[in-house]
């Protein structure tokens, strides 16, 4: 059957819901409709939405509709949930905007119908309570057109002349059609309003269930079903968790067939689909198979986020509506933060713009978060989830970070038996671009797995300012150079140099504190807005006088969120509640006081030790910090800055060329690698030991002799204590520090997926821990495990390797005796210390190998920027020591 999805969009009280009630009704998909009022709503499940009375989550519902299965997107209209309801915008195929009759366009209506601009999705608009007294549809319709579109068409006049001569006006081929014949034909209207060059315009009451039948006539008579690939492709918009606490993926189906025990990936997770929920409300239908267009929840996926795209579709970046405050979350005395913390990153999964994070110098939790009314539903929704009652401060506003101008920054990691270097040219962007990282380094100069590795520091943390610690954006931040060593670069050296360049560059640049800022509305008595405007310009905002009856004037303009934000309070006071102002975020802009900021935050770059802007040379056998004024000074490879530069076209094509796509290493070369490494002066094997699967890429032979393995993505487990102590290395560090050994472990892994690109999970026991629960942490580009309490390691290992060896080709790397075995009975590949530790020694040799070669031999190092002079004192000193 066809399938057309119809999301339901509003300010705030215009009625959406009731609407929403009103269509289902008059469907036949509910026998009575329900009532806000009453409580009782078909959509609203929720118990904190039935108190409310407002819509907080986006749900569904599917209905017959003119011969096709249509399926119904009810999205909050409280801009505190906007990014919930931008994420349903993913996947509609149409939407209806509600519009108070009463109250006209609002200022989230026209934020609204930006977004729907923005995703061009195509709009039929409903103009509701047009029962109330201050309704008046020819006022309404001027308005409509001149906010919002002029080829807003109101359809009740289908069929007469002045219908045939609005649309005539809005496409050149509907004015040919009517010029020859004096109509316009239904096709050529589908096509107008499916293209967003025709808005049709219904008007009625849905409390008293007036106009719904037109509205749902006309949906069915315009609208054009979508036409779907056979290649299967899904948009994940949603995840959320039922009362048993099974977690869902919400996707809508754009191409190919769904059924149930698919397996599904991205190409870095691979999880199979174990039911599939068709959902009317809270209700849902499992069905063993969907077809395009249709949206489900499905279980069994445990990686999935909102905004993945599966198959042939891609995925989309972040909401463009994102929480402008920070609150830090107060827990219980009795309430420990690490424990609680893995529970709150379920809801930041649901709510990914949430962004909790633990601030280790402050020691608290804190989370962003759009306005007071979200805090009441995130404090409800722990009570109620985890049994914790939490309370949050009074917040403060995110700010952020850019530069406006060019600038190279130099990074340089070089402690004894470490080195790499990192050149990066930051690039101011445009306002609202975010970032943007690219490569144009020659591979003469870094090796292409090592400038992978780059990219991918670059991209897995949240880098820092140099003005109050805010996060960066609308930059460009392009590799342009780098160097390795052949023997000494190890797993980390990369990540330390590549964020070392990026905070050089930023001291270094000329940077820029910006602040949100609000695009606003004010509706109030015109003997009134003398005191407004002083207000406004009081509050470093501007605004201009946009309509004025005699009575009401409205004004419209911007201001900083830090001044305007608690605004609304002192409107009602001095308006005695006659005015009313409607704020939605416009984006961020510079700081209107960055010195009173930057002093209030308090902010050291240069004592920000998680964050070092200086590098780390090495001289004479010992590693020395160069501050980050002076590392330009003893850096060995030459500023990409005064190099000549190539033509314009040429150089932007190497800064946006991608090398994501090409493959690191071929099988024939790392079978070669280990061969004549791992097997090296082995002696004779056992049978079982020549014959046992190396761990290898799960990139596809070139050859096989009898026929070619089954295809699964490779995994490799890590019992982390077990290598920490097996390793001399780690075990001396060890004694004196734990966390710096396992610190140490984590990164070299790090640097061995970044060259494999297989699934690393290395996992500690946490069972001696009381209460502790399973902890699964994303530690850069691989998995770390703390096990629960009772459970150790090896059974964790043991369960997994039992549970998904028929899924994955799996690798244990442990020395445990007893384990091995049981791991081996398994049927999975087993790694010891001691071969985990030479084959990824093995795997840097090849990456670092071809480095040799293409190293230039005038490499500058210190010494060699010295005058004669100063060198026959530094052997004088060196003479006289020795003596």
């Amino acid at each position: 059957m066809k399938q057309l999805t119809i999301g339901i969009l509003a300010h705030v009280d215009a009625g959406k819901t009731t609407l929403s009630e009103g269509i289902l009704y008059i469907s036949g998909k509910i026998t009575k409709p329900g009532r806000v009022d009453n409580k009782n709503t078909f959509l609203d499940t929720y118990e904190l939405e039935k108190a409310r009375g407002i819509t907080i989550f986006s749900k569904q519902a599917v209905f017959d509709l003119g011969g096709m299965k249509a399926t119904l997107l009810d999205t909050p209209g409280h801009v505190d949930f906007s990014a919930e309801m931008e994420r349903t915008l993913r996947v509609l195929d149409y939407a209806i905007l509600v519009i108070s009759g009463a109250d006209g366009v609002q200022g989230h209506t026209r934020t609204l119908w930006r977004l729907l601009s923005m995703y061009r999705i195509p709009v039929f608009l409903f103009i509701n309570k047009m029962d109330q007294p201050a309704a008046d549809k020819d006022r309404l319709m001027s308005e409509v057109r001149k906010q919002l579109h002029d080829n807003c068409i109101e359809f009740s006049l289908t069929g007469t002349d002045s219908f045939y001569d609005q649309l005539a006006m809005c496409r050149e081929d509907m004015m040919d059609e009517y010029l020859e014949s004096g109509i316009v034909s239904r096709d050529l209207i589908r096509q107008g309003i499916r293209s967003r060059t025709v808005f049709p315009c219904f008007f009625g009451s849905a409390l008293k269930l007036q106009g719904i039948e037109e509205l749902l006539t006309g949906i069915s008579e315009y609208a054009l079903i979508p036409e779907y690939p056979a290649q299967f492709g899904a948009k994940i918009f949603k995840i959320t968790r039922d009362d048993q606490g099974n977690r869902l993926t919400h996707l809508k189906l754009t191409g190919g067939s769904l059924t149930v025990k698919n397996t599904l990936t991205n190409g870095t997770w691979q999880e199979k689909v174990n039911q599939i929920r068709i959902y009317s409300g809270e209700r849902y239908e499992a069905v063993n198979e969907i077809t395009p267009g249709c949206i489900c929840a499905v279980t069994g996926l445990s990686q999935t986020k909102p905004g993945e795209g599966l198959g042939i579709e891609e995925a989309y970046e972040s909401p463009v509506l994102e929480p402008v405050l920070s609150y830090q979350i107060t827990l219980p005395d009795c309430c420990d933060p690490r424990q609680i913390l893995p529970k709150l990153r379920q809801l930041e999964e649901e709510e990914p713009e949430l962004h909790i994070i633990w601030d280790e110098n402050l020691q608290e939790i804190q989370a962003q978060i759009m306005g007071e009314i979200q805090i009441e539903i995130l404090k409800s929704l722990i009570l109620e989830r985890f049994g914790v009652s939490v309370s949050f401060d009074t917040g403060r506003i995110v700010y952020k970070e850019t530069i406006d101008n060019p600038v190279e920054g130099v990074g340089h990691f070089e402690p004894l038996r470490h080195y790499a270097e990192v050149h990066l040219l930051l690039e101011p962007g445009e306002s609202g671009s975010g970032l943007e990282f690219c490569l144009a380094c020659s591979e003469d100069l870094l090796g292409k797995n090592y400038q992978r590795l780059v990219l991918n520091h670059l991209e897995e943390k949240d880098h820092k300012g140099v003005l109050t610690g805010s996060a960066i954006t609308d930059m460009r931040i392009t590799l342009v150079s780098g160097r390795a060593h052949q023997k000494h670069t190890e797993g980390g050296d990369f990540r330390e140099a590549t964020y070392r360049a990026v905070r050089q560059g930023l001291k270094e640049a000329h940077s820029i504190l910006l602040e949100p800022y609000y695009s606003f509305t004010l509706e109030l008595p015109e003997s009134l807005v003398g005191r407004a405007m002083t207000d406004i310009e009081k509050m470093h905002g501007t605004c201009e006088i946009t309509h004025t009856d005699g009575e009401t004037s409205v004004l419209t303009g911007s201001a900083p969120v830090a001044t305007m934000r608690n605004y609304q309070k002192e409107v009602s006071a001095y308006s005695r509640g006659m005015g009313r102002l409607f704020c939605t975020l416009k984006g961020y802009e510079p700081c209107h006081n960055p010195e009173a900021v930057m002093t209030e935050i308090g902010y050291d770059s240069e004592s920000d030790t998680d964050n070092p802007a200086g590098s780390v040379f090495c001289s004479h056998g010992a590693g020395f910090v160069v501050p980050w004024d002076q590392v330009k000074n003893h850096m060995h490879l030459e500023s990409f800055l005064k190099l000549p530069q190539l033509a314009g076209e040429e150089r932007e094509r190497q800064v946006r060329s991608s090398l994501r796509d090409e493959p690191l290493m071929s099988l024939e070369e790392i079978d070669r690698i280990i061969e004549s490494t791992f097997y090296s002066n082995k002696g004779k094997k056992t049978e079982w030991k020549r014959k046992r699967p190396l761990y290898v890429s799960n990139r596809e032979p070139v050859y096989h002799e009898i026929r070619q393995p089954e295809q699964r993505e490779e995994y490799l487990l890590v019992d982390g204590y077990n290598i920490v102590f097996a390793w001399p290395e780690l075990a001396s560090l060890a004694q004196d520090n734990m966390d710096g050994a396992r610190m140490k472990l984590l990164d070299q892994l790090c640097n061995y997926q970044a060259i494999r690109k297989c699934r690393i999970i290395a996992v500690f026991d946490a069972y001696r821990v009381k209460e502790h629960r399973e902890e699964v942490i994303a530690y850069h580009n691989i998995q770390l495990v703390y096990t629960r309490e009772a459970q150790t390691a090896d059974h964790y290992i043991e369960k997994f390797a039992h549970d998904n060896n028929q899924k994955y080709r799996i690798t244990v790397a442990t020395s445990d005796g007893l384990q091995q075995m049981i791991v081996r009975g398994a049927g999975c590949a087993l790694l010891s210390a001691r071969e985990l530790k030479i084959e990824m020694e093995a795997a840097n040799e090849r990456v670092t190998g071809d480095y040799q070669d293409s190293t230039p031999k005038d490499r500058n190092y210190l010494l060699d920027s010295l005058s004669d002079e100063t060198k026959e004192q530094l052997k004088d000193v060196s003479r006289e020591n020795h003596n």
